[in-house]
This record gives C-alpha cells, sequence and structure tokens, in this order.
C-alpha cells in the first residue's frame, strides 16, 4: 500500500513540476499584470513574446521545456529508487518503470496546461510536450523541434507549428520502434496538445490566426 501511495505522490511532484506558471510569473514580476487577461489570455511563451517581448518569452520557454524534461528525470530515478526502499509484491520493476514514466509525462502535461495555482487555467502544453520527448527520445525530440522551426520560419504561426511538431512527433515515435509505454504519452499527448489549440484551428480555417509580428486577438 505504501508503494502505491508514493507511487501518486510521485506523479503528483510531476504535475507540479508541469503547474509552475513560468509565464505568468513573468508577467506579474516584469509588469504587474496577469498575462491571462492579455493578448491569447494563454500563459505560454508566445503569449508572453506579444505581451512582454522576446526575453522574457525565451526564457519562459525554456522554462518550460526544462518542465517536463525535469519530469521524465525525476520519474526515472524516483521510481526505481521506490522499489528498492519499499519493494512491492508480485510487480517486475524492469516493467513497470516505463509505463511510471509514461504516466509523469502526461501529469506534467496537465500541469502545464491546468496548474492548480491559476485555477485550472495555463498553456497550450507544446513548449512542455518538447521538453517530455526529448528526455524520453532525443530523436523523436530533435525531429518535431526541426519540424517546428522549419514550419515557423515559412508561416510564422506558432500554433501551426506546434500542431504538426506534435504530429511528426506521433509518426516518428511509432516508426522508430520505440517501447509502447512511451509511445502512448507521445500519442496522448499530441492529442492534447492539438486539443488545446481549438480556437486556433478555428481561426486558421478563417485566416484570422495572427503570425509572429502581429497581435494576438482574444480567445
Amino acid at each position: 500500500m505504501m508503494f502505491w501511495s508514493a507511487s501518486v505522490a510521485g506523479l503528483a511532484i510531476a504535475y507540479l513540476f508541469g503547474a509552475t506558471p513560468s509565464g505568468y510569473l513573468a508577467g506579474k514580476l516584469l509588469k504587474g499584470i496577469d498575462i491571462r487577461e492579455h493578448g491569447s489570455k494563454s500563459t505560454g511563451a508566445t503569449n508572453v513574446l506579444r505581451t512582454l517581448g522576446p526575453w522574457p518569452a525565451l526564457v519562459v520557454l525554456l522554462v518550460d521545456v526544462l518542465k517536463g524534461a525535469a519530469a521524465i528525470v525525476f520519474a526515472r530515478w524516483f521510481y526505481p529508487w521506490l522499489a528498492t526502499v519499499t519493494p512491492p509484491a508480485a510487480l517486475d520493476l524492469e516493467s513497470w518503470t516505463p509505463w511510471a514514466v509514461c504516466l509523469a509525462g502526461l501529469a506534467v502535461l496537465l500541469g502545464h496546461g491546468r496548474s492548480i495555482w491559476l485555477n485550472f487555467t495555463g498553456g497550450k502544453s507544446a513548449a512542455t510536450g518538447l521538453g517530455v520527448l526529448l528526455a524520453l527520445s532525443w530523436p523523436v525530440g530533435f525531429g518535431a523541434a526541426t519540424v517546428f522551426l522549419a514550419v515557423l520560419a515559412v508561416s510564422r504561426i506558432v500554433s501551426l507549428s506546434s500542431m504538426l511538431a506534435a504530429l511528426t512527433a506521433v509518426a516518428l515515435v511509432c516508426t522508430l520502434e520505440q517501447p509502447l509505454p512511451y509511445r502512448l504519452p507521445v500519442i496522448a499527448g499530441a492529442i492534447y496538445v492539438i486539443a488545446r489549440h481549438r480556437a486556433n484551428i478555428q481561426r486558421l480555417l478563417a485566416g484570422t490566426e495572427p503570425r509572429l509580428g502581429q497581435g494576438a486577438r482574444p480567445s
């Protein structure tokens, strides 16, 4: 029982990594504003760029990527360690750990998009998802990042770049024969990221989605 309680606590820690509201804190610290009341209302790096400028946006982007990677690194250390402290009965640790890492990846994405500190609001989890990808499988993360940058260079639309990068990650994680526990969070994370871009999809279809350098329309 103690092992399973501690396992849930580990997922809560991964969630709290994601829930750290870097964009919101940047708005409060630099301009004394609630960034959720400006631009697209998101706490992600894109809205920080439009609201606060490039350097705060870069810092927020890096922090959000590191949050995702940190949750995976933590899970890979925590669950094997936990099994040595309170070894569970009839549990194959070698099989269990990848699934625990999978759940930690989903928890950190959920934390970023639905932060407990922001009344369960937040960003769209693209940057945090990139951190998860890089920590799970750097070739998948690198491929997704490459597609993101290429599409952004051509279209200058962050939302489109993020969604195509998420779909690229799904294609890569399946074709590169990653273990099933690693495929599932990538697929589920991509669905989550795209779902968080519902309003952007509507604007893309209407031809009104702002490009980098343009002001964001309120969502």
